[in-house]
């Protein structure tokens, strides 16, 4: 008996609850208003009452300091048991420093874990990125183990979080388990709840529409808790196509999304010295629409004080991968991220390692929008041809000053990866790549320190594949 009332309270310990308190345990994200001072925690919930506390402890203190009143969204949409979303606040951070903090259910601790505050514009900082992850693979699993070890500020994910249709039910079974595991390990790190994701959509995540057909879908919208300062948007516009389904599956999935439906897709925010700007790089947007093109204009012109900035969305729009080839609608952004001096674009949606060479990139009108099926409705992309300067004399070694942007297709991060007989074909590469890795699962690892940025690519074991070095 003795031995048995030990297990229990290690499993208690490390976070495990034995009596199912959790739906999904307590993970961290930026929030609506991201600083260096405040984090969100969430996590969710049986659909029942009780009364949840969350508390902190900082590292130099033994005493606990409760954090805001939690508040809850409901997720009750047909097939999937009745659950609350909580969301609570963390404020008064110290940038960079280490906390403990603890969920308490009718004043009762069910979770503790360590945590780290962003940090702040004097301090440098590491992130990860790695996209098109939530497929339940074996490199998947290996990936989160590799991005754990490298102790990450945060980590940023460029679309395709979950695989196939972005359902609830996909990330029960191929993203919280992996990501906020108990334990580091074969199955995957607890790194959800020490330190934020933050994720672009992919079309994946956001191309089930068909609340009939998928009454569980679109679940980024339910489960993220990131900046809505981008474009409002409604259905039917340029930016969110129409919701399909029955009344009652469509109020359903409002409720569950609260005000984070439509518009957390495309917006902006600041970490450390870096201005982000995030992008739905999906076929169902219209990037010839100037209420889109204006709001990238005017977010980048006024983040100039930030040393770096960084742009991430799902769609490549520079790729030279054989699948894929044909999206190239995004292109028509870079003279926008050009004359705004962005300084590396991350994407996913092609399952491999790309780089391209520092360049610009003049698009030759719009481009030639590309529809199939069987109505010859579907939109697939838009081929948009154009000049492109390369600046083959970087090499992020000895020369680390580019000529233009870097363009990094980082989206080998767990789900099949495309085009092997690339890599070693040359001649198969578009003249703007200068590194094709497509035989290995990579992820994406930025250091940050002042005027200087270090970009290294790993594979599942931690090997570097690629590296180099911008400075200003």
């Amino acid at each position: 008996m003795k031995i048995k009332s030990t297990i229990i309270l290690l499993l208690f310990a490390a976070g495990i609850n034995a009596q199912d308190v959790f739906v999904t345990k307590p993970y961290l994200q930026i929030g609506s208003s991201p600083s260096a001072q405040s984090l969100k925690v969430l996590w969710h919930a049986a659909d029942t009452d009780a009364v949840w506390a969350v508390e902190r402890k900082d590292a130099n203190s033994d005493a606990w300091v409760k954090s805001g009143e939690p508040t809850f969204t409901k997720v009750a949409v047909m097939g999937v048991a009745a659950h609350r979303v909580y969301h609570a606040s963390f404020t008064g951070l110290v940038a960079g420093s280490r906390f403990t903090y603890r969920i308490l259910k009718d004043g009762k601790d069910v979770f503790t874990a360590q945590a780290q505050a962003s940090k702040s514009v004097e301090q440098p900082y590491r992130f990860v990125v790695m996209g098109d992850i939530g497929a339940e693979t074996v490199d998947q699993k290996k990936l989160a183990e590799q991005a754990f070890l490298v102790k990450p500020d945060f980590v940023a994910v460029p679309g395709d979080i979950v695989y196939e249709n972005g359902l609830i039910s996909d990330y029960t079974k191929k993203f919280w388990p992996v990501y906020n595991a108990d334990k580091v390990g074969m199955a995957g790190a607890p790194i959800m709840r020490s330190v934020p994701f933050v994720a672009a959509v992919g079309n994946h995540d956001a191309d089930s529409r068909d609340l009939d057909k998928n009454p569980d879908a679109l679940a980024y919208y339910m489960y993220w808790d990131q900046p809505l300062n981008g474009p409002t948007g409604k259905e039917g516009s340029a930016i969110v196509p129409i919701l399909k389904g029955s009344d009652a599956n469509k109020k359903a999935f409002y409720d569950a999304a609260g005000g984070a439906y439509p518009r957390m897709t495309n917006f902006s925010f600041d970490y450390g010295n870096a201005h982000w700007t995030v992008l739905d790089a999906d076929t169902y947007v219209d990037w010839t629409d100037k209420e889109l093109t204006d709001w990238v204009t005017k977010d980048l012109e006024t983040s100039k004080t930030a040393t770096w900035h960084f742009v991430m969305f799902h769609h490549p729009g520079f790729n030279s991968s054989k699948e894929h080839y044909e999206q190239q609608h995004m292109r028509l952004l870079s003279p926008i991220f050009e004359k705004n001096k962005v300084d590396i674009v991350f994407n996913g949606h092609v399952h491999n390692y790309q780089r391209s060479y520092p360049m610009t990139f003049e698009p030759i009108k719009k481009g030639t929008l590309l529809v199939g099926g069987k109505e010859n409705k579907n939109i697939r992309g838009r081929v948009v041809p154009g000049t492109w300067v390369l600046d083959k004399t970087f090499d992020g070694k000895t020369n680390t000053i580019p000529k233009g942007i870097i363009y990094v297709i980082t989206g080998a991060g767990g789900q099949e990866l495309y085009n092997p007989e690339q890599e070693k074909d040359t001649d198969s590469w578009q003249k703007f790549t200068s590194h094709f890795i497509s035989t290995v699962h990579s992820l994406t690892v930025a250091d940050v320190n002042g005027k200087k940025v270090t970009i290294r690519q790993l594979d599942t074991n931690g090997k570097e594949l690629d590296s180099f070095t911008i400075t200003k």
